[in-house]
C-alpha cells in the first residue's frame, strides 16, 4: 500500500493519497486546497485516481474539492449528514475572508459498513461523529484515516455546528480504539500516531479531563 501525505492550505490540512502498490489505483482523501500540488504528486507517483473521499465537509477539507474534481473528473463521496456543511461552503469561506471554487457534486453518500475497492485494497467506512455529524473514517490494512476526529495527543473540536463532545468520545472509544494498538492513525492535521499511543497518552481518552482543542 502507498500512503502519501500533503499538508495543504492556510489551515495546514492533511490530504492523503492512498493507493494499491500493485495496480496503482488510488483514492484522494480530503483534497482541501493546493490542487496543483496534489495533482503533481498524483502524476509523480503515476497513480490512477478512482475516487475523491471526504472525511467531513468543514472548509479546510473541502475548499477546493470542486476544482480538484474538475482536474481529475472522478466521483466525490461523503456522508450525507455533512450535506448542510457542504451546501454552506461559500459562507464558511467568506467567514475567513476566503473564496472557494464552488460546491462539488456528490455522486454517492457513504454509510457505516460500506466498503470501497481500490485495486487490491479494501477501505471500510466507519461513521465517527460528531466533530461534524457526517464525520467518517476510512480503515484499511492497519491504517485509519480519521479526519478531525482524533489527533496525536488531542481530539477534534466540538464547538462547531452539529458538534457534541460525548458523541465524539463515544465514536473514538467504540469505533477507533477497537481497531487495535498497532493501527496507524492518519489525522486531518498534524503527525501520524497510533491507536496504542493515543490509548496510553491522549489526555481526552479514558478520563474526564478536557484540555484545550487542537484544531
Amino acid at each position: 500500500m502507498i500512503v502519501e501525505s500533503l499538508e495543504v492550505g492556510a489551515f495546514a490540512e492533511n490530504c492523503y493519497l492512498v493507493a494499491c502498490d500493485e495496480t496503482r489505483e488510488s483514492v484522494v482523501i480530503d483534497p482541501g486546497d493546493e490542487v496543483d500540488r496534489i495533482a503533481d504528486m498524483v502524476r509523480k507517483l503515476q497513480l490512477k485516481v478512482r475516487l475523491i473521499l471526504l472525511t467531513h465537509a468543514h472548509l479546510d477539507h473541502v475548499k477546493e474539492v470542486n476544482a480538484f474534481n474538475k482536474e481529475l473528473a472522478v466521483p466525490v463521496w461523503m456522508h450525507k449528514e455533512d450535506r448542510f456543511l457542504l451546501d454552506n461552503l461559500p459562507v464558511q469561506a467568506a467567514s475567513f475572508g476566503m473564496t472557494t471554487s464552488g460546491v462539488p457534486a456528490i455522486e454517492r453518500y457513504l454509510v457505516e459498513g460500506d466498503t470501497i475497492d481500490v485495486g487490491n485494497l479494501v477501505l471500510r467506512v466507519l461513521h465517527t461523529p460528531v466533530h461534524s455529524p457526517g464525520s467518517i473514517s476510512f480503515v484499511t490494512e492497519n491504517c485509519a484515516f480519521v479526519g478531525d476526529v482524533l489527533f496525536s495527543g488531542s481530539i477534534g473540536r466540538t464547538d462547531l455546528p452539529g458538534g457534541d463532545m460525548d458523541t465524539l468520545l463515544a465514536s473514538i472509544e467504540s469505533k477507533l480504539l477497537p481497531l487495535g494498538d498497532a493501527t496507524r492513525v492518519y489525522p486531518g492535521h498534524g503527525p501520524m500516531t497510533t491507536i496504542g499511543q493515543e490509548r496510553q497518552f491522549n489526555p481526552f481518552l479514558g478520563n474526564h479531563h478536557r484540555p484545550n482543542y487542537e484544531k
